[in-house]
């Protein structure tokens, strides 16, 4: 049997996962998700009260985390001081793992159907810029997608001059002034790159390289979401350093930075769901 011809539709699996998520939380709607890498898991816990939280494997099209050091979790939080609900998708599918780019960008369908307007992608990655030390915060102002395929299909033209929002990326700036701008670039993974791919990836502009977000980048973008992208250095890309990468290492840099990382999210997401002039997500309902 050809398993294209059995495939479910996947903006109906993330409407049906969307369904289950208001179904489980009593929460209908959603206005922002966050999907947190490598390093960002511990945001969540100061964005707010925590309203549901479930293993993702609860909800259609979810799949279990299979890399040490990832969390398997969905949870709805109620921001503080913003009266907003974050959608907080702690369960990334990789490319490398071989499921497909469906499962890759199911969180970020999953989070349009559940009403979400903006889509805040981090993860842990390598960095080219010999200035950007272990655990530096950057902010993505573009991406180069390498991984030789999209989440789009037929004649679906998506543009992406804007594909990380900027009046987002200045409102994370609000926040910690000190922020730089990179360009990601996706590989497919799950080896590291090498010191001529880092090479050829600085030679075609990109200044931080990982495995993740792009792909996702443009799910959200096709779904009409606004997008902030950061990264967290969690190592010196291969030949930049001349340390051998590991796995480890992204994980312990992780640890290390947690609590600035976290802050700068927990400070970030409630002016992102801030309505105009500081006005609040209740201040516009009421006015309604």
């Amino acid at each position: 049997m050809n398993d294209t011809m059995t495939a479910p539709d996947p903006y109906s699996l993330a409407s049906e996962a969307a369904a289950a998520i208001a179904k489980a939380s009593g929460i209908p709607s959603h206005d922002l998700a966050l999907v947190l890498g490598s390093g960002w898991s511990g945001a969540a816990d100061l964005l707010g009260e925590t309203v549901w939280q479930a293993d993702a494997t609860t909800i259609p099209g979810f799949r279990p985390p299979a890399v040490p050091g990832h969390v398997g979790t969905l949870r709805s939080i109620r921001v503080e001081g913003s009266g907003a609900h974050a959608l907080v998708l702690g369960a990334r599918t990789h490319l490398y793992e071989g499921a497909g780019v469906g499962p890759v960008v199911h969180g970020v369908r999953t989070a349009a159907a559940a009403g979400c307007r903006t889509m805040v992608l981090t993860n842990g990655c390598g960095g080219i810029d010999p200035s950007w030390t272990p655990g530096t915060p950057v902010l993505i102002a573009d991406q180069i997608n390498f991984t030789g395929t999209t989440p789009l299909a037929g004649a679906n033209f998506v543009d992406l001059t804007d594909v990380y929002t900027p009046s987002l990326r200045d409102v994370a700036r609000q926040v910690d002034p000190s922020l730089d701008e990179g360009v990601y670039m996706q590989f497919r993974g799950p080896s590291y790159e090498t010191p001529a791919e880092v090479r050829m990836a600085r030679s075609m502009g990109a200044t931080l390289v990982g495995m993740s977000t792009a792909l996702e980048a443009i799910a959200a973008r096709e779904a009409g979401m606004d997008v902030l992208g950061i990264s967290l250095v969690t190592n010196l890309a291969a030949g930049i350093s001349a340390e051998a990468l590991s796995h480890e290492e992204v994980l312990e840099a992780g640890r290390e930075a947690g609590p600035r990382i976290s802050r700068l999210l927990a400070e970030t997401v409630p002016r992102i769901t801030a309505g105009p002039a500081g006005s609040t997500v209740e201040d516009e309902e009421s006015a309604r």
